[in-house]
């Protein structure tokens, strides 16, 4: 155990979760509790009761780690969480209403009509605003509910209000979670026509600072009721899916992460931003001034379980021995492609007649060569070449799909010892305030647990497997015959 020590906390839509990590890396102590999750809690859910579990999932860490470290060398605290659940306040930091969440469907409407405003004005922030952004949620709050409206103080995000309740400050929130509520991340700066065009006044909004930056200290009402210093400092967080980025250990230009659980999704940072005219990636900001792109397929891991849950070991074994099949299967478990493509017609595919051992290797390869292709289309339209891959999810779990993953992509692929958002939120508390920059955080506090690389002659038939896939594609109307427009 090496001082000092970091404390993270993520609020999921299932549950909260809270971290304690060393100077190394290491989870000393953790603390979960489940949320209830319900048709309701999709739509709305109690910042209340978040704050509850909070409380609960801390007390669990502090008294997992008070028999081995001294409290007093815990030095920051920060918060991951969904990204686009708004929260109104009003003007004394109480919420308004519940949390809106960002699976609720009902701002649709909104959301239409802040892109349409948004690309009138020219916006140069978010403009591909949709159901699950911030901006048109706190466009559905006013509409629905005015007499509310008119004691609103601030909206702010999910994490911003656990910021908010550990340190007094709920001004502040940081770039990933200001982004789909239309902040310019490449001016830093909120758009006028957001209160020009639209019902919201300025200082409704949040200040926006880099994630890593301190918002203040812990309050001391606080520190002492869990037994904290109250020198512990509070920092701007980030959302989930980007903190979870951040514990793969990809954070370094060129550096890629892919997450395999029930989609594929696929995060990396870029020197410059990635502009795609067909709107499959979106760019957060890095706090040091990168781009960090982003992409999810409907393509995933969920035809695992689902398909063939109760053999996976069996079938494991049998399928080492038949790789590289020559089958080309294509396991989409839903109509329609978004990333890398755009394709709602898509359907996925495989031959007749295979055993159980055959399509479940045939499926593993099939991921595989999307993943590549979403590689493909990220160096194409960046520029930039994709040096390594970090993964996550339950689909690195599998060492010979990790096998599988790296002969396709012809890449080391680094599966990391923890990668939950909450100890991501951890390495964003230490990235200031003990180390100099996130880049220096993530390396110093992110563990390899295992480490693979391309063997040659399975790379080199998977490379004439892969561009059969790829035709198939094409010849079912999937992509077009320039690949990655």
């Amino acid at each position: 155990m090496k001082k000092p020590y970091f404390i993270g906390i993520d609020i999921g839509t299932q549950g909260a979760r809270a971290v304690l990590i060393d100077a190394d890396g290491e989870v000393l102590g953790s603390g979960e509790q489940p949320f209830a999750l319900s048709n309701q809690s999709r739509e709305e859910q109690s910042p209340d009761l978040w704050w509850q579990d909070c409380m609960l999932c801390l007390q669990q860490v502090i008294g997992q780690v008070k028999p081995h470290i001294r409290l007093s060398d815990i030095l920051a605290i920060s918060v991951t969480s969904t990204s686009g659940t708004i929260i109104p306040l009003d003007t004394n930091n109480q919420p308004l209403y519940n949390a809106i969440m960002y699976s609720d469907p009902r701002s649709a409407e909104e959301a239409g009509y802040c892109k349409k405003v948004a690309l009138a004005a020219n916006s140069n922030g978010y403009t591909a605003f949709n159901a699950s952004s911030g901006l048109p949620k706190m466009l559905w709050f006013i509409n629905r509910y005015p007499d509310k409206a008119a004691r609103l103080g601030k909206f702010i995000h999910a994490a911003d209000f656990i910021i908010g309740k550990l340190s007094g400050r709920y001004d502040v929130t940081d770039y990933t979670n200001a982004l789909k509520s239309g902040y310019d991340v490449r001016q830093k700066e909120w758009p006028a026509y957001i209160w020009n065009k639209l019902p919201i006044q300025k200082e409704w909004l949040p200040l926006v600072q880099p994630s890593g930056t301190t918002v203040g200290n812990i309050l001391p009402e606080l520190a002492g009721t869990l037994g904290l210093p109250a020198t512990i400092q509070v920092v701007a967080g980030m959302t989930d899916g980007c903190a979870a980025q951040i514990a793969s250990g990809a954070v370094q230009i060129g550096d890629w992460n892919t997450t395999i659980g029930t989609t594929l999704v696929v995060k990396g940072v870029t020197t410059q931003e990635i502009n795609d005219p067909l709107g499959r990636l979106y760019c957060h900001r890095h706090p040091e001034g990168y781009w960090m792109p982003g992409g999810a397929s409907n393509t995933g891991a969920d035809w695992v379980t689902r398909d063939f849950g109760n053999e996976l070991e069996e079938l494991t074994r049998q399928a080492a021995a038949l790789v590289p099949t020559r089958f080309m299967a294509w396991p989409l478990k839903q109509a329609g492609e978004r990333f890398p493509f755009l394709a709602p017609q898509a359907q996925g595919f495989h031959p007749a007649g295979l055993s159980r051992a055959e399509l479940f290797a045939a499926s593993m390869e099939g991921v595989a060569y999307i993943e590549r292709y979403a590689y493909e289309v990220i160096e194409q339209l960046s520029g930039e070449r994709v040096a390594a891959v970090y993964t996550a999810g339950g689909g690195s779990n599998s060492d010979l799909w990790l096998q599988i993953r790296s002969n396709v992509l012809q890449l080391p692929v680094y599966k990391m010892k923890h990668v939950t958002g909450a100890v991501g939120a951890a390495v964003i508390a230490a990235s200031q305030t003990h180390f100099t920059s996130l880049t220096e955080a993530a390396k110093a506090l992110t563990q390899i647990e295992k480490e693979v690389h391309p063997q040659q002659e399975q790379a080199a038939i998977y490379q004439q497997n892969y561009q059969q896939f790829i035709e198939i594609l094409a010849s079912k109307g999937y992509i077009s015959n320039t690949q990655y427009a």
